[in-house]
């Protein structure tokens, strides 16, 4: 990764991202491929839209026709969100997650694992703790240590829908939005 191509394309960014009320969650420039990666800012219930991602294309491209000295020889432009399942890198990426099902993989054995998974509990700009899923155990370890981390989505499962809790649990959302419209129409 170059540093000074990723400076430049950060500080091109920067302006562009604050009038659309969006952050930069990673950036990396490897292979010919300039990929920027586009988020909300923490604790927003809204994710980046392809509209918004469509818009930061469009104005660092056009950035990048007027500053060609950006980025050297031939690249491709790859502008995305982090999606459900976010690659952790940064201690910046641990701290926001906190809270949330992770799986992290050491670069060597780490206190006889290799591999952990579990909530990530905490994390400072070094070190980050993270509570076991298989022990409830809590495992603090230095952020140098980490070959990959990625955040994992957790499936909430559904009843069949036709299934006795389907049809409760309709049941429940029909005379709550009954409720609802009785309460709005009351004088």
């Amino acid at each position: 990764m170059s540093n000074s191509v990723t400076d430049t394309i950060s500080a091109m960014l920067q302006p562009i991202l604050a009038d659309l009320k969006l952050e930069l969650y990673d950036l990396d420039f490897n292979g010919g491929i300039l990929k920027v990666t586009l988020d909300t800012p923490a604790g927003q219930a809204q994710s980046v839209s392809i509209d918004q991602i469509s818009l930061v294309t469009r104005l660092l491209g056009r950035e990048l026709d007027h500053n060609e000295d950006a980025v050297p020889g031939r690249f491709t432009l790859e502008v995305t969100s982090p999606g459900l399942e976010r690659t952790l890198r940064t201690p910046h990426h641990f701290a926001r997650e906190a809270g949330k099902e992770v799986t992290v993989r050491f670069t060597s054995e780490f206190n006889g694992r290799r591999r952990l998974a579990g909530l990530l509990v905490s994390a400072t700009e070094t070190t980050a703790s993270v509570r076991l899923s298989d022990t409830a155990e809590t495992i603090e370890f230095p952020l140098a240590i980490v070959d990959r981390a990625k955040t994992v989505f957790v499936w909430e499962s559904q009843p069949k829908p036709n299934s006795k809790e389907a049809r409760a649990k309709r049941a429940a959302s029909d005379k709550n939005t009954t409720e609802d419209q009785q309460e709005a129409s009351a004088p």
